[in-house]
């Protein structure tokens, strides 16, 4: 088996990717890395993966860490137009726990990431506070 074939089953990998990308997307000039943190919950509650997903972004520039502070690189954003779908159903908003009949998912090359809230989404995103 080759890395690239086992790579795209690890499940750890796959997070780290769908965690990644989720930094890459991040709409805030700046954030603190508690709040990157917390965003990134959404992805994994495992520290170890949090802090390779953080380092993974940094390693390819998607990312500059400075004195417990975030500045996204990237300057990629979720489009709600085109990245984000809604489906109705019975959910439980990743990000706060609410139950929702609505969920937002967004649309990543990793994958998708989701379900959220209305409002939720959009904190996730870092287009709301």
């Amino acid at each position: 088996m080759t890395d690239d074939v086992a790579d795209s089953t690890d499940p750890i990998r796959e997070t780290v990717e769908l965690g990644v990308e989720l930094l890459a997307h991040f709409e805030d000039g700046e954030l603190s890395l508690a709040d990157a943190v917390d965003r990134l919950e959404t992805v994994t509650s495992d520290p170890a993966i949090t802090r390779e997903i953080l380092d993974t972004a940094e390693m390819r520039g998607i990312i500059e860490r400075e004195d417990g502070l975030l500045r996204p690189k990237s300057g990629a954003f979720v489009s709600f137009e085109a990245d984000v779908v809604t489906r109705d159903g019975e959910f439980t908003c990743r990000r706060c726990g609410a139950s929702i009949t609505t969920g937002h998912f967004v649309q990543f090359d990793a994958g998708e990431h989701g379900p959220f809230g209305s409002s939720c989404i959009r904190k996730v995103t870092g287009r709301e506070e």
